[in-house]
């Protein structure tokens, strides 16, 4: 379907100063028109809406039958008649021909420049004769490389655009055949080529090819199903396709459309054969099918007529920087971001997107029969014999949709490639014959019958009275034809005009309010694809409006009762409204109470406030935010309170909502801890007591997993404690501590957010560890949390374990746990070890929290999941000199499997501990230490003496006694030392014959 709008897309108009009827016109770059009359091409100067020179005149070598322009380059190339025969010659240094005299250089394609030669060539046009084997019938120049594509009888021929550089002064353009395609069984009308894209049409059939350099690592180009009822549907199989092909006679071919692979089965046999020179036979390799399409001919003629023949094939890219090249060689990289493909019928036009997927995007129906067109990206131009028509396209929309990943979703939006398309103006024209298009100029030639011309003498009709157009009736007009270039206004002007128009159907139409602020929108996202051509200035007008375009969008969805309603959300973010701003476009009525509020808005507001974009609403704007809320989704108005951007509401206004709230809409425990918050804000302890009371410490919980505001808000990027928590702090610390627990259990608040909360919460800065998050890291483990990391719990705990006990430091709060309790609840903290007691029992600590962090430190040391590795470097702050470094060092190397320095320390720091030691750690596989290494040692420390003598002696006593049990008399008597007193050792070896003597 397309739908007419009566704009104005087409400003002024200009007679260009043609002596001779033109044959064939062709647009160059952005200032450049060539017109072919016989053995003559004239280049005429476009520059505004006003000027239109001849530049250079230059002759050819016969009468012109096809022209192409390439702005890659800055060549003309032409299909030239002579004698019954044609030629193929690119033309190039044009714009240095002053005069139509001046001396041209002619040479062969690929032809090496000799030295000699570059000082005149500088200063010439150049041109390069292109020899074919067969006839050429169609041309097309690659806008992004400007490469050259020759359409023959059965075969393409690629010819390469190459910068050759002479010396350091002289530089040239040339090419180089480097592929022929062999095509068979369709005959090139027109072909269009880009990039390694290739469209080829016949009269009724259209092919898409890509060309690949490695078809195992090429991108795959994916083929949409089509859902439009104007799709020609396959309406045979393929064996029967093949049985049509084959035959002698075919009366009527069937319509068809395939895609991907199956486009071999349409009969076209396509092969590669490189022809470049060695080091570049490999560019392209591999040729992929993406669509064939075919149209049914009117079995009503027995001959092809012109009104099914296809016309206006066309590929049209849209790359990232749109810069046009230097013309020195040096032009910057163009990437490709997504390719259109465009052909017509004469009643019916059809628009693809051909790169990361091939899908049908849109179908012009034409109110009369067209004769040609012309794709931009933002517009489609059709001529009639009597009518300019402009349709709009949605080139910006199929690319904004493929390359941002943001698109269609809450962040941003864009109207869908879907969307129909409209006819924003259709312009008489009288005897329309061809078209042609550059930047914002439209070039047309009519030639009128003798019977329209005098018509036309009559009453004139003109597109604009222009004052250039009127001062003179040009004495070409006379002859019945004219070319004329038609300035189209610029995106600026026509968005304002199409915003100016949807206001007629704000009322009236809402869908066609959003389709016309819908095409506006794409209108400057369009112009802006190609910001790179824009100055600074233009550029940021056209933002500005894009800006704008989204607002007007923003407010069309959510005041309008549409499926789509959820549009407003991304479209007011596009707009950089504020939600202040936002509100002050909204119309409020009198009586609020019975003031209907669509979902658009609702979802705008929602989203808005939990989003937390740092916005302060007065309390004015608050309030009147809470009475929305109220009135059209009370289950919100909760959450919506909890804001951050709510803060300055009057909180007897929040309370008043909030108790006509019915509980039945809302979570009742949700709606008593937002009173219970708005009571905070009031004063009103009482009142919060009341609520705080209502519900038990479970429910309260549960409460806050719902709403995690309630404790935890953020403010331009920086996490602020809400009063609720401040309060919870001082009062219930226990019920925050599980709170933030059961926010992160449930995935509403991260590792590092509660962190930070709980040292903001504590007035600590980064490098300050308060008591209430050690609590929160102990109450972590013994909740068990299923993403939670265990070695990094650990290290945080046994860090700050160490920090405190080396500093003798006390928490700032009294600890919610107890060692006891985290060694009884959590399978982390484990047992610690009998002989750790005996070691610290020698120091008398009387500070208890100092004493509990040790004990805590120890019991994590011992528990089962301990990384001790982890917290080796950290143990230097624990000097060894005091007994709690001492047995944090003894426990660390004794789970690291070092014994025998544990041992060594033991012996020279607290004897009294070596065998409850012993009789812990040395068993099993390292049960021999108590022989091979201990016994040894505790002989050695007799013999010295010293102050701890008894405590030695007492030691080995015990050792000998240990040692007796295990060890038969023989082994037995092997470790002893050989120097001992055999009186000594006399009980232990009585023992030991008696032991095996014993049943």
């Amino acid at each position: 379907m397309v739908q007419l709008y009566n704009l104005h897309p087409f400003g002024s108009q200009q007679v260009v100063p043609c002596q001779r009827e033109p044959e064939q016109i062709c647009c160059g770059g952005l200032d450049a028109l060539f017109v072919a009359s016989g053995c003559k091409v004239e280049a005429f100067a476009v520059q505004g809406a006003e000027s239109c020179q001849l530049r250079c005149a230059f002759s050819t070598l016969g009468r012109v039958l096809r022209m192409a322009y390439s702005e890659v380059g800055d060549y003309l190339v032409a299909i030239e008649e002579k004698n019954k025969a044609t030629f193929l010659r690119a033309y190039m240094n044009w714009r240095s021909k002053r005069t139509e005299n001046s001396r041209v250089c002619i040479r062969m394609v690929g032809h090496n420049v000799e030295a000699p030669f570059c000082e005149s060539f500088r200063d010439q046009m150049s041109i390069i004769e292109i020899p074919l084997s067969e006839d050429p019938l169609c041309i097309s120049c690659c806008p992004m490389k400007g490469d050259l594509l020759v359409g023959c009888t059965n075969k393409l021929v690629l010819f390469t655009l190459k910068y050759w550089i002479i010396n350091e002064e002289f530089s040239m353009w040339d090419f180089e055949r480097s592929l022929i395609i062999h095509i068979d069984n369709i005959t090139p009308v027109e072909i269009s080529v880009c990039v390694g894209y290739v469209a080829v049409m016949s009269d009724l059939e259209v092919l898409i090819l890509k060309l690949e350099s490695d078809p195992t690592n090429g991108e795959k180009v994916k083929h949409h199903p089509q859902k439009t009822n104007n799709q020609l549907q396959q309406t045979e199989d393929v064996s029967n396709e093949t049985s049509q092909l084959e035959s002698d006679f075919v009366i009527c071919l069937k319509p068809m459309e395939l895609l991907g692979e199956k486009c071999e089965q349409s009969g076209i046999s396509v092969k590669l054969e490189s022809t470049g020179l060695a080091d570049e036979k490999a560019k392209y390799s591999n040729v992929q099918h993406l669509l064939y399409r075919r149209f049914a001919p009117d079995i009503s003629f027995y001959v092809l007529s012109d009104n099914i023949k296809l016309h206006s094939l066309q590929l049209l890219p849209i790359h990232q920087t749109g810069l046009p090249p230097d013309g020195k060689g040096s032009s910057q990289e163009k990437e490709l971001l997504s390719l259109f493909c465009f052909f017509s019928l004469p009643h019916v036009g059809y628009l693809y997107m051909v790169v990361k997927s091939v899908e049908l995007l849109s179908v012009y129906w034409y109110p009369e029969k067209s004769q040609q067109a012309v794709l931009t990206p933002q517009f489609l131009h059709v001529i009639t014999s009597q009518s300019l028509q402009c349709f709009t396209v949605r080139c910006s929309a199929a690319v904004a949709h493929e390359e941002d990943l943001h698109m269609d979703t809450t962040l941003k939006a864009c109207p869908p490639v879907s969307m129909d398309v409209c006819a924003l103006r259709i312009q008489l024209f009288i005897g329309l014959k061809a078209i042609c298009h550059f930047k914002n100029h439209i070039i047309l030639l009519t030639k009128a019958d003798p019977e329209a011309v005098s018509e036309k003498r009559e009453s004139p009709k003109r597109l604009l009275k222009d004052a250039s157009v009127r001062r003179r009736i040009s004495p070409i007009a006379e002859a019945g034809w004219n070319l004329y270039i038609v300035n189209t206004i610029a995106p600026l002007q026509l968005y304002k005009e199409m915003v100016d128009y949807s206001n007629t159907y704000k009322t009236v139409k809402t869908q066609s309010c959003i389709h016309l602020l819908s095409e506006a929108h794409l209108l400057v996202r369009a112009a802006l694809m190609e910001s790179s051509r824009l100055e600074p200035a233009e550029k940021a007008e056209l933002l500005e409006a894009f800006k704008e375009s989204c607002g007007h969008l923003g407010d069309c969805y959510s005041r309008l009762d549409t499926e789509q309603s959820h549009l407003a959300l991304p479209y007011y973010k596009m707009s950089g409204l504020s939600l202040a701003e936002v509100l002050a476009r909204v119309d409020w009525t009198e009586d609020s109470e019975s003031q209907k509020y669509e979902r658009g808005l609702i979802f705008y507001i929602n989203h808005s406030l939990y989003e937390n974009l740092g916005e302060e609403l007065n309390a004015e704007v608050a309030a009147k935010v809470a009475q929305i809320f109220h009135v059209a989704e009370p289950k919100q108005l909760p959450h919506v309170l909890c804001s951050p951007s709510m803060k300055n509401i009057d909180p007897s206004t929040a309370l008043h909502y909030l108790k006509k709230l019915d509980t039945r809409e809302s979570s009742p425990v949700l709606v008593t801890l937002t009173k219970a918050a708005v009571a905070l804000k009031m004063g009103d302890l009482d009142l919060y007591t009341n609520e705080m009371k209502s519900h038990s410490e479970v429910k309260l919980l549960y409460g806050f997993i719902l709403e995690p505001r309630l404790l935890i808000q953020h403010w331009k990027g920086q996490i602020v404690p809400t009063e609720l928590a401040i309060h919870l702090k001082e009062t219930q610390p226990g019920l925050l501590l599980a709170s933030v627990l059961g926010l992160q259990k449930n995935g509403k608040i991260g590792i590092e957010e509660a962190d930070s909360f709980f040292k903001v919460l504590c007035g600590k800065d980064e490098d300050t560890i308060p008591q209430l998050l050690v609590d929160f890291w102990e109450a972590q483990l013994v909740a068990c949390l299923p993403n939670m990391v265990l070695q990094d719990l650990f290290f945080k705990l046994t860090t700050q374990y160490i920090w405190r006990i080396s500093r003798r430091q006390c928490p700032d709060t009294i600890p919610l746990r107890t060692a006891e309790d985290l060694i009884n609840a959590c399978s982390h903290y484990g047992l610690v070890y009998p002989w750790v007691h005996v070691l610290t029992s020698s120091d008398s600590l009387a500070d208890k929290n100092y004493t509990e962090d040790l004990l805590k430190l120890q019991s994590l040391i011992c528990g089962p999941s301990f990384d001790v590795s982890s917290i080796i470097p950290f143990l230097e702050l624990l000097s060894e000199d005091t007994v709690a470094g001492l047995s944090a060092h003894v426990l660390c190397h004794t789970r690291l499997q070092e014994y025998e320095q544990c041992i060594d320390t033991l012996l020279e720091r607290c004897p009294e501990a070596v065998i409850a030691y012993a009789n812990q750690e040395l068993r099993e596989e390292h049960w021999v230490l108590w022989w091979k290494k201990l016994l040894p040692d505790l002989c050695q420390k007799v013999k010295c003496g010293g102050e701890k003598h008894q405590l030695y002696l007492s030691s080995l006593k015990e050792a000998l006694s240990v040692i007796a049990v295990g060890l038969d008399l023989r082994d037995f008597l092997n470790v002893l030392p050989e120097d001992g007193a055999a009186a000594f050792f006399l009980p232990y070896l009585l023992f030991c014959s008696r032991k095996k003597s014993l049943p």
